[in-house]
């Protein structure tokens, strides 16, 4: 039997039993702090709606030509929502790519409440048994600055009489911000915001510090800290848990600003994680975004750039446009894969697979994948985030990029009928290469900056038939920068989510020649200077 068949007969079965059975574990995680209203308790495995292939035909092994796809509408009945910009403009400003030693993130501008969904997210962190991941929120609005951080943490412990200075000692955050981009050393525009797990949002479990010759002062300023976490029980070795989160609420006043900063400028940005397993356990290594940081210098912290980047096409003709795509089911161009929870391994529920295998695992040859997240920590055995890489010498030299799309085909989504929700999914870059068949949760390279994100529906009644329904991300200012480079354009995908069910399942590279038009692909236009 092919693996291609294999995969299909482990999906159904894995439907059949969840219909009959529905899920249960040893322990039954709860949630504490963060909101969860729809929660009863128990680690949701979602039901899979997935379309299967039909029976492979023989098909020209060369992409075909490129050809006007209609896309269905994001929300039937609606206008796309997006994150309202900072500028009147309909389109954000042009950015300039970050230097080549520095990460960042870009944060959406947001005029009312923050969209939980549509906040820019990065992460960091190894996961096993004594070493945790953090997947990072970060979005803004007239009256402050919101940072997310989700924990995967198999041990959660804290202080019962916590003081200021021992706080790092526990399970906690520290969120460094510098509002001066250009700063080298510590000043009065460095600060340190350190909060520690807790069973509550007491402000006995939070400090913050501000910079000055002489390193950092303890002071009062005003921001909030919500804490939230999902397990068994706090300070108890005798299960396992799943992880925490806590939430960052910082008013521009505090630092000093009466509005927002303006669109397109710069801060400092840093984070460390800080773990401990147990009530006389010494802590465990420190883990940092990004990997160069030392609490103490601004120079090794990442940026924080306020506002999406845009893209300023150049006021050219076209001259040429490519299409490219892998051709063959084995030609090695366009390498892709998801890592964390694949489709044929969706939602685990095994405590030591999850801790100790399941980041460490490799589906480079699948000929589909998963993009999914979601606000309830307890589940991240079922996150997964999407890799591909596109070769750009098919473009001449010396040319200009006018646009480049990218074009996904849906055929599936976690979640039966009424359960499955829209997901607004992201486009980010990375600077590493990696390599097809090694690439898991754990090695894959971490995000560069995050660029801009759709609404993608679940299937419904949007499916046709194959090669599946197109999606489209405007990623110009990624080839762009990636062309000026001379080097390929590498791309990951991955949500912000809120809701359960909100996984969303495509056609890889590595599916069969029947459908070579379902791969992913990147069209891109361009220009004489």
């Amino acid at each position: 039997m092919s693996k291609q068949n294999l995969r299909i007969v482990w999906m159904l079965l894995i439907t059949v039993v969840i219909a009959v059975f529905g899920y249960s574990s040893q322990v039954q995680p709860r949630v504490f702090g963060q909101d969860d209203s729809n929660s009863d308790n128990t680690l949701f495995l979602p039901v899979i709606v997935r379309q299967e292939p039909p029976t492979p035909t023989p098909t020209p092994t060369t992409p075909p030509t490129a050809t006007s796809t209609p896309m269905p509408t994001p929300r039937p009945g609606t206008a796309t929502p997006t994150a309202t910009p900072a500028s009147p403009t309909s389109t954000p400003p042009p950015a300039t790519p970050p230097t080549r030693t520095l990460r960042r993130v870009n944060a959406p501008y947001f005029a009312n409440e923050i969209t939980f969904e549509q906040m820019g997210i990065f992460w960091f962190g190894s996961l096993s048994e004594t070493s945790n991941h953090a997947d990072v929120r970060v979005g803004y609005n007239q009256s402050g600055l919101e940072i997310y951080v989700a924990i995967f943490d198999r041990r959660l412990w804290y202080s019962t009489s916590p003081t200021a200075a021992t706080l790092t000692d526990w399970d906690a955050l520290t969120l460094l911000i510098d509002t001066d981009s250009g700063a080298n050393a510590l000043t009065s525009s460095s600060y340190r915001f350190v909060a520690q797990l807790s069973g509550d949002a007491s402000a006995n479990y939070r400090a913050v510090y501000q910079g000055n010759a002489q390193g950092w002062q303890q002071t009062n300023l005003a921001f909030t800290t919500k804490p939230g976490w999902r397990g068994a029980v706090l300070n108890n070795d005798a299960v396992s848990d799943r992880g925490w989160a806590m939430t960052f609420t910082i008013p521009f006043s505090s630092l000093g600003l009466s509005a927002p900063p303006a669109t397109g400028s710069e801060w400092r940005l840093g984070l460390q994680l800080h773990d401990r397993d147990g009530a006389n356990a010494t802590p465990n290594p420190i883990q940092t975004w990004p990997e160069t940081l030392q609490r103490d210098q601004p120079t090794t912290w990442g940026l924080l750039r306020f506002g999406l980047p845009g893209y300023q096409r150049p006021g050219v003709a076209a001259a040429g446009q490519v299409q490219i795509r892998r051709p063959t089911q084995n030609d090695p161009s366009v390498p892709d894969a998801d890592v964390g929870s694949a489709i044929e391994n969706q939602c685990p529920g095994d405590d030591y697979h999850i801790w100790n295998e399941w980041a460490n695992r490799n589906y480079g040859d699948a000929g589909d994948f998963n993009i999914q997240n979601q606000a309830d920590v307890a589940d991240w055995p079922c996150f997964a985030r999407y890799y591909v890489t596109f070769p750009l010498t098919a473009i001449p030299a010396g040319k200009v990029i006018i646009s480049a799309t990218l074009t996904l085909h849906q055929f599936g989504n976690a979640g039966g009928a009424g359960e499955a929700q829209p997901s607004w999914i992201q486009v980010l870059t990375a600077a590493e290469d990696w390599q097809e068949n090694t690439i898991t949760w754990n090695n894959a390279p971490r995000a560069w900056e995050n660029i801009g994100g759709r609404w993608v529906d679940p299937v419904g009644s949007n499916w046709t038939g194959w090669p599946g329904i197109p999606w489209t991300w405007d990623v110009s200012y990624a080839v762009a920068n990636a062309y000026a480079a001379g080097s390929p354009v590498r791309l990951i995908l991955y949500e912000a989510d809120s809701a359960y069910h909100s996984g969303k399942f495509f056609v890889s590279s590595d599916t069969g020649d029947w459908n070579i038009q379902g791969r992913p692909t990147l069209t891109v236009v361009w220009g004489n200077p």
